[in-house]
């Protein structure tokens, strides 16, 4: 088991997909290889209902979502392809169908008291970029010194999602704080928000999980409901641009999506939306009671 996994983590690498996405792939794939073990079947001998057992056997005993076991299911894919070199067969393990829903988005005032209440510079510098500019959270904790531009007001995204390369708006106030905390905390001339790794005494970035933790520990200070994440300030950026007039377009690019279909969610997502029109109901109950 150990060979096969070994040649899924090279047919990652020869992808040259990212290191979270080697990280997300290789788990799902490793539990699939124990659950195969445990079974004394090999992967090449493995059925069809070999992995409908596992993924059954996953989604039960973890509780996952159908979008988490989609995620598994494309795991085993890949690994059935790039790893066994056997044709996929879709019909056999179908993708999940799953419910849609629209992510709470706070509006400005609360954005305000959340970031306001910060009292330790760094968080609060690394979430009002993430603010102000929409950024996702390894976006912000992978900024270098020389992504920043004063100049001309931008931040230089590098190898964002999908791995395009991207410029975001840098607000004048996110500037001011950044430069605060820049000199506070030793004029960093790599990474921006460095951490010191306790075992090699090397320099990087904070980690997702780090940046989670300090989220939630804000907001159970604060006494708010478990609702904020490090993308919830990108979809209050997004929807809050959008309510001043910004154009899906624009909006689209500063977010760096790959389709327009990713933006419009925000459409639903701002308050202005059923605003801009009278109801034809209010319009027809004024016509008949004048």
């Amino acid at each position: 088991m150990d060979d096969y996994f070994k040649s899924f983590k090279e047919m990652i690498s020869l992808r040259g997909l990212t290191d979270h996405t080697i990280t997300s792939y290789s788990t799902y794939i490793k539990m699939y290889l124990e659950y195969l073990n445990s079974l004394n079947i090999s992967a090449d001998a493995a059925s069809w209902q070999i992995m409908r057992d596992f993924i059954v056997y996953i989604q039960k005993s973890r509780r996952l979502s159908d979008r988490t076991i989609n995620a598994a299911i494309s795991q085993l894919r890949f690994f059935h392809i790039y790893v066994l070199h056997k044709p996929w067969d879709q019909s056999q393990l179908p993708f999940r169908k799953f419910d849609t829903y629209i992510p709470f988005v706070p509006d400005k005032k609360t954005v305000w008291e959340y970031i306001s209440t910060i009292s330790d510079l760094r968080f609060k510098t690394i979430v009002i970029l993430m603010y102000s500019a929409g950024l996702r959270s390894g976006e912000v904790l992978n900024l270098k010194y020389q992504d920043i531009s004063r100049k001309t007001m931008r931040i230089h995204i590098t190898h964002g999602k999908n791995r395009n390369d991207r410029y975001a708006v840098l607000s004048k106030q996110a500037l001011a704080v950044l430069t605060e905390y820049w000199f506070a905390c030793g004029k960093p001339m790599d990474w921006l928000f460095p951490v010191k790794s306790s075992r090699s005494g090397e320099l990087h970035p904070i980690q997702n999980g780090t940046l989670t933790r300090m989220i939630h520990k804000h907001e159970k200070d604060l006494g708010w409901e478990h609702r904020i994440s490090a993308h919830t300030f990108r979809h209050a950026f997004a929807t809050h641009c959008y309510e001043n007039g910004v154009d899906l377009l624009t909006l689209k690019t500063l977010l760096g999506h790959k389709s327009i279909n990713s933006t419009t969610i925000y459409v639903h997502l701002a308050n202005t939306t059923f605003q801009k029109y009278q109801n034809p109901f209010d319009q027809m109950w004024e016509d008949h009671h004048e």
